[in-house]
């Protein structure tokens, strides 16, 4: 079968990217957030500007945490194995590892969307 990205890249560097992934949607939102309050003639001086950056930075983030989800789920057997994995083999730590990979990854996709919310309701910087 064919996948669009090669299972070499399933490691444990797959663990940590829906949260790493979090994290920095996390810091720029909150950040340029700041900024933009502080010093708003950097992206025009209209509020919207910066609700329009963060919702286009939210769905790339929840496009890149869909993609790990989607790794996690083939390395977890596309939920065929049943948890838990913990037989010193292997398949099994692969298995405990796309399990784990997939739960962060939901864990990080409701983290991403709680982080953009305030954007939706907040219109303009409060002083």
């Amino acid at each position: 079968m064919w996948h669009l990205l090669p299972r070499q890249i399933e490691s444990m560097w797959t663990l940590f990217t829906a949260p790493v992934v979090w994290a920095a949607h996390f810091l720029i939102c909150y950040v340029g957030g700041a900024i933009f309050c502080e010093k708003p003639h950097l992206l025009g001086g209209d509020f919207n500007n910066l609700r329009v950056a963060i919702g286009v930075l939210t769905v790339l983030a929840l496009s890149m945490i869909v993609v790990s989800a989607l790794l996690a789920w083939r390395q977890w057997g596309f939920g065929t194995g049943d948890p838990p994995h913990d037989d010193p083999t292997r398949r099994d730590r692969l298995l405990f590892q796309g399990y784990a990979t997939l739960l962060l990854s939901g864990l990080s996709f409701v983290a991403v969307i709680y982080t953009a919310l305030p954007a939706l309701f907040i219109t303009d910087c409060l002083r």
